[in-house]
């Protein structure tokens, strides 16, 4: 067949193919071309699920009447003008096919006016054909009419799911643009019914409600803040605590200079990060905001602009990682977190029943103190422990599951009445009772805590552990018969590129050849693990993301598992001194708020609460 040029209104339904997909992607091409205009207040009006009708009113800058024809034709933008433009990239479209594509497959209406302008002008597109500009009465911004969705293209409409589902995504698509642009207030309405209304934010309290009205209620009492800034990157927003896990990843915001990303290096990096403090199959739920200069990134990869590609990979996931494992880390029983993970007021939502693992407020009540108590040695010395010192060259007692006694001091079972008696009481406060030999129950200066002390000594033996491997000289052991494996080329770069960090964890491996690589020693607390499984996992890890922590996973598997087994079991009565011992090594044991496989040790309930279960002061 002889070559020859398309004609416009071909090129555009091939866009659009691109570029729209459903109804929802039509709302998020206009309503980021909203935002790009500066819009205050964004209108989206929904008739059928997006097929009918899609109305977009804004206050924005408006547009000229002579540049109407341009907003709806081809490969013309007032966002970009040179390479340098395309190579930092600010705002949030930049293409200029959005209108062009929506107005080849549907009937499209657009009328603008600019502030100061006596009237506003209107266009109409017509399965690509439009007419000149006529006068018509609007207020300063635009609005934008997309009818009939789909109509000269049926093959795409008997794609469309029920009015319901397609309506659906667009709630999705509103309430995720609602947390980036806090300030912008947008409503949604459907049917000629109000669906939501996302008022703006003008402090940090009303962007919490914001982020409550889009991930539920429960989230701003079980999350961390997140405010961090180094090498020219700087991370912002709120983490779930691992208690508020959830199935899938449907509750995961991740925003690049204001622009919601979807991010394997991203995904890889959260992944990690969570990794200690997770059940296996669960998700964490986040929004983040990552900020950095233009130019370290390219949001010219995909035509939704859903995707990235960072200049700076290994830069990107190694400040992730680190900046929200310090986070998590903070997560101890009772502890003031630093200012880079303060917990989330839930004040700002109105007020939330009881907090799950939450770290205490820094300032704490005044409070009588109570008699400084003993902390004894439990003893919890099981045979799983017994060998754990002989995998490490020089191992101290630090890697003990016991707590270290303090010198005895009299305990008083109520507090004392003395408040100029020392310092104020702990995080946890002090034991009262031990329930049904599972619970400890204590008195706190809020009210009362609950601790699942099979759970809190678990985190606590498990960090003693991993302490002791980091202090401690790792000892490996030599294979009896060298094993070669084959691999790819780039992993067998990679082995050799990384050779030595490998060996410091105890593996020790060779290139043989372009695609090969032979073990030679592993690490003893491995020992009858599947090496070849385990070489191509750390390798193929570290082709990919240029890092891997499989070596570490797996020890830290082995050592969650020795520490399950080396922790006071459910069903031990404990003395008041042991039960205090137990509460002021959650306060000093970092991420204790959970068990290692990710439940909660510990539960407070105020007094407010109390007084709310028995109606007191109705």
């Amino acid at each position: 067949m002889p070559i020859r040029a398309l004609p416009p209104e071909l090129i555009n339904q091939i866009a659009a193919g691109e570029v729209i997909e459903r109804p929802a992607s039509v709302v998020k091409e206009l309503v980021e071309n909203s935002i790009d205009a500066g819009a205050r207040r964004i209108e989206v009006d929904i008739e059928q699920g997006g097929v009918r009708l899609i109305r977009v009113r804004d206050d924005g800058g408006g547009i000229p009447r002579e540049e109407l024809p341009l907003a709806v034709a081809s490969h013309a933008t007032s966002k970009i003008a040179s390479f340098d433009d395309l190579e930092r990239v600010a705002s949030m479209g930049f293409r200029g096919e959005a209108l062009a594509s929506v107005s080849s497959v549907a009937r499209f209406s657009l009328t603008s006016r600019q502030a100061g302008q006596d009237a506003a002008w209107r266009i109409e597109v017509d399965g690509g054909k439009y007419t000149d500009a006529r006068p018509a009465q609007h207020p300063p911004g635009t609005t934008i009419e997309v009818r009939d969705l789909f109509y000269n293209v049926p093959a795409r409409r008997k794609f469309l799911r029920a009015e319901r589902t397609e309506f659906a995504h667009i709630d999705d698509l509103l309430k995720s643009l609602a947390l980036a642009r806090e300030g912008v207030d947008i409503r949604l309405t459907h049917n000629g019914k109000p669906v939501r209304l996302l008022k703006p934010a003008r402090d940090e309290h009303a962007a919490l409600a914001r982020v409550a009205e889009v991930l539920g209620p429960d989230f701003p009492g079980q999350a961390l803040r997140v405010e961090h800034e180094a090498a020219g990157l700087r991370l912002s927003g709120w983490v779930g605590l691992p208690t508020a896990s959830r199935s899938q990843a449907d509750q995961q915001y991740f925003y690049v200079n204001g622009r919601l990303v979807r991010d394997r290096i991203v995904a890889h990096a959260v992944r990690q990060a969570y990794a200690d403090v997770l059940f296996h199959g669960r998700h964490p739920v986040f929004v983040l905001f990552l900020e950095l200069d233009p130019a370290g990134v390219d949001v010219n990869v995909h035509p939704a602009k859903n995707e990235v590609r960072f200049r700076e990979q290994r830069l990107i996931h190694d400040f992730l990682f680190r900046t929200l494992h310090e986070a998590l880390s903070q997560t101890r029983a009772g502890a003031v977190p630093n200012e880079a993970a303060m917990p989330v007021a839930a004040a700002a939502t109105g007020g939330f029943e009881s907090r799950v693992s939450q770290p205490m407020p820094h300032a704490m009540p005044a409070w009588p103190q109570q008699a400084s108590q003993s902390r004894l040695n439990l003893g919890v010395r099981e045979q799983p422990l017994a060998g754990y010192a002989t995998l490490f060259g020089e191992a101290q007692n630090s890697a003990s599951t016991s707590f270290a006694p303090r010198p005895s001091a009299s305990w008083s079972p109520t507090l004392a009445q003395d408040p100029e008696q020392g310092d104020d009481i702990p995080p946890l406060g002090y034991a009262i009772a031990q329930l049904k030999n599972i619970y400890v129950l204590a008195e706190n200066a809020h009210g009362m805590v609950l601790v699942d002390m099979h759970a809190a000594h678990e985190r606590i033996t498990y960090e003693k552990l991993k302490n002791g491997r980091v202090t401690a000289s790792l000892r490996s052991q030599m294979m009896l018969v060298p094993l070669s494996i084959a691999v790819s080329a780039k992993e067998a770069a990679a082995a050799e590129e990384h050779a030595e960090a490998l060996a410091d964890w105890g593996l020790e491996l060779s290139r043989s050849g372009p695609s090969g690589v032979v073990v030679r020693r592993i690490p003893s607390l491995l020992e009858g693990a599947d090496v070849a499984q385990l070489t191509r996992d750390v390798l193929a890890e570290l082709a990919q993301h240029g890092s891997s922590r499989r070596l570490e996973e797996l020890e830290n598997e082995l050592l969650s598992t020795m520490a399950c087994h080396g922790s006071v079991r459910a069903g031990r009565r404990l003395g008041l001194p042991e039960m205090n011992a137990l509460l002021r090594e959650m306060e000093a044991t970092e991420r204790s708020g959970q068990c290692n496989h990710g439940r909660p040790t510990w539960v407070q309930l105020s007094l407010a609460e109390l007084d709310k279960l028995f109606l007191r002061g109705r």
